[in-house]
């Protein structure tokens, strides 16, 4: 979400004049995440204020929008607090601004929490539950791109710049998720569309209520465990030393479970799923933060964090999943 690619207000109201969508009142640049370009929006339509969100792919081609824009479209139809994509005059929900597919969402209510409470991490696992169920039935099929293929195209590019000690633990943690996903017990685990990068500064609070969910640009189809094991170990940790807060965990893990009851198959998996997603955001890290790509607003995240993550993980500290 930082800002790569500039829009000035006059070409943001041409795109606007082509479907109509109003008169533009504000435009302003989001400086936070390293991804895609985005800018909060807000316009004046019929005589009533809207606001929405506008997002500019810098990686992402037109051929892969309908499957993040139409799970958005689907899981918004069915209540889920996410934001909801405006179709354009063309019918379709994205468009072309200044050389980038681009499309507009609603804006939604809240704001991201650093340090999520019992009863907001309770909140975020009923809804991730809640989500997984719903998207469940949803057409489009998308491999989670960030998934196993790119961690194994991608650790070889980091790894150079990293200790030997340090390569040895990411090419063991690699070898041992390459394993583990050749499976039976893995590859029959509960799955469908996924948030995939669930972290608090994806979700919207308002005190102990979610107000949304947003940024659903590296969803894809993976285990729902991977997509609960990616938030637990952004959402239940304490921000200052990384470690587990048990009371956290409890919340958001039986919350989940009371509307997605966990199998014992899902249980015997964990372990791995933690790991997993440790692995994936570190690999993510390291090469954002060896390789970066130059964005007008933009600060790399520590990936010494997703290491000492992987480290606990691999340790056995982490919460068992209930069980019925």
């Amino acid at each position: 979400m930082a800002v790569f690619t500039d829009v000035s207000p006059a070409q943001l109201q041409d795109w606007l004049n082509h479907s109509n969508l109003g008169q533009l009142t504000a435009l302003e640049g989001i400086a936070s995440g390293i991804e895609n370009t985005n800018y909060f929006v807000d316009v004046t339509r019929a005589g009533e204020s809207h606001h929405y969100v506008l997002t500019l792919f810098e990686k992402l081609t037109p051929t892969e929008l309908p499957f993040y824009l139409g799970l958005m479209h689907h899981l918004a139809a069915k209540g889920i607090p996410v934001p909801a994509p405006v179709r354009l005059s063309n019918g379709i929900f994205w468009g072309e601004l200044n050389g980038k597919p681009c499309a507009l969402v609603t804006r939604l209510q809240g704001r991201s929490v650093l340090q999520p409470s019992a009863a907001q991490c309770a909140a975020m696992g009923s809804w991730l539950a809640r989500m997984h169920q719903a998207g469940a039935d949803f057409a489009l099929q998308q491999p989670n791109l960030r998934g196993l293929s790119w961690w194994q195209a991608t650790a070889p590019v980091v790894a150079p710049y990293l200790p030997a000690d340090i390569q040895r633990l990411l090419e063991d943690e690699l070898a041992l998720q390459t394993t583990h996903a050749m499976t039976t017990g893995y590859q029959d685990l509960p799955r469908g569309p996924v948030h995939a990068d669930l972290f608090r500064d994806n979700a919207l609070m308002i005190d102990d209520t979610l107000g949304g969910i947003i940024d659903f640009y590296f969803a894809g189809c993976d285990t729902w465990l991977f997509d609960l094991a990616v938030t637990l170990n952004d959402w239940c940790i304490d921000v200052a030393t990384g470690e587990l807060q048990a009371g956290a965990c409890q919340a958001f893990l039986s919350a989940y479970h009371a509307v997605q009851p966990f199998t014992q198959q899902e249980a015997e998996n964990w372990e791995m799923a933690l790991r997993a997603a440790a692995l994936r955001f570190w690999i993510s890290r390291l090469y954002d933060f060896y390789l970066p790509r130059p964005a007008a607003m933009l600060t790399p995240k520590d990936p010494r964090h997703f290491e000492r993550i992987l480290i606990a993980r691999r340790a056995g500290r982490y919460p068992v999943l209930p069980q019925s």
